[in-house]
């Protein structure tokens, strides 16, 4: 049986992943931010252990975890969470920044080098979602696209690092998928939604399987994936 770490769970790709990964019998871990979502997620995926931390605080995380039991071999960390907030560079704050850095980009790297003794031990595999925003950054995502730009790089560094250890780091590039965040940035931005556009969270959660189920002479180091025709 497989030991998974998951964050972002409650919704959209992170619940299709944790759903995918539940159905083979695999046994998860997933990542909330408080009590009252840990026992949602319980609910959701009965037989699933819950870590309560808070990824907008990621100072907080060590701190947080260190109360907590942690799983002493992962098969897997699954970066799924994520935060979007549109808006052009001129009218972005400070503060909006700093949110939208910190769960999408400081959080993954805490959360990482918090579990890497226990990928480590399993021979494990990272994945992060990414997004097509972190290969070509367009108008009105700026702050968005910095993030997970920097979590490319992020990855990269990790997968030549970690390279001695047998652990395996993939970076996910979805397009538009059809998930609660795509809804709201929709609706943020005035532009109309169409679902049957764009990708289903369960094809994205089978592209994640697919780089985890690669053997072991091989590594997707990027996978992107795009809406079908």
């Amino acid at each position: 049986m497989g030991t998974h770490l998951v964050t972002g769970a409650g919704s959209g790709i992170g619940a299709a992943v944790a759903g995918r990964l539940a159905a083979r019998g695999q046994q998860l871990w997933l990542l909330a931010r408080d009590a009252a979502r840990a026992e949602q997620l319980q609910a959701d995926f009965p037989g699933s252990r819950t870590l309560v931390a808070d990824l907008a605080v990621p100072g907080a995380l060590a701190g947080a975890l260190a109360r907590q039991e942690l799983p002493d071999a992962l098969d897997s960390l699954l970066h799924v969470a994520g935060v979007l907030e549109p808006g052009a560079v001129g009218e972005f704050t400070v503060g909006s920044w700093e949110e939208t850095l910190a769960v999408n980009l400081v959080a993954p790297a805490e959360l990482t080098r918090l579990v890497l003794p226990a990928l480590r031990s399993a021979r494990g595999h990272v994945v992060f979602l990414n997004s097509g925003a972190g290969l070509h950054a367009p108008p009105g995502l700026g702050a968005y696209a910095c993030s997970k730009f920097a979590l490319k790089a992020l990855a990269e560094s990790l997968r030549a690092e970690e390279y001695p250890h047998g652990v395996r780091v993939t970076t996910v590039y979805p397009g538009e998928t059809a998930t609660p965040m795509q809804v709201r940035l929709h609706a943020r931005l005035g532009l109309a939604y169409d679902p049957d556009t764009c990708i289903t969270p369960g094809s994205v959660a089978s592209a994640v399987l697919t780089a985890l189920d690669l053997p072991r002479d091989a590594m997707m180091s990027d996978l992107m994936v795009r809406p079908g025709c």
